[in-house]
C-alpha cells in the first residue's frame, strides 16, 4: 500500500469536494438573488393592477 499516493488522492478528493460545495453554495446564493427579483417583479405586476386594472385585460391582434 503506497501511503504516499493515497495521501496525495485523498487530499485532492478533499479539495474537488470543497471546490463542489463552493460552486454550489454560488449558485444557491445566486438562485436566491433571482427569486427576490422575481418577487419583486410580481409585487410590483401586482401594483400596476390595483391602480389599472383594464391593463392586460385584452389583447389586440390583427390577421
Amino acid at each position: 500500500m503506497d501511503i504516499a499516493g493515497l495521501s496525495t488522492a485523498l487530499s485532492l478528493s478533499k479539495a474537488q469536494n470543497d471546490v463542489g460545495i463552493l460552486m454550489l453554495s454560488k449558485a444557491l446564493d445566486t438562485s436566491q438573488v433571482q427569486g427576490q427579483g422575481m418577487v419583486e417583479m410580481l409585487d410590483s405586476a401586482a401594483m400596476e393592477r390595483s391602480v389599472n386594472p383594464a391593463v392586460g385585460g385584452s389583447i389586440d391582434y390583427r390577421v
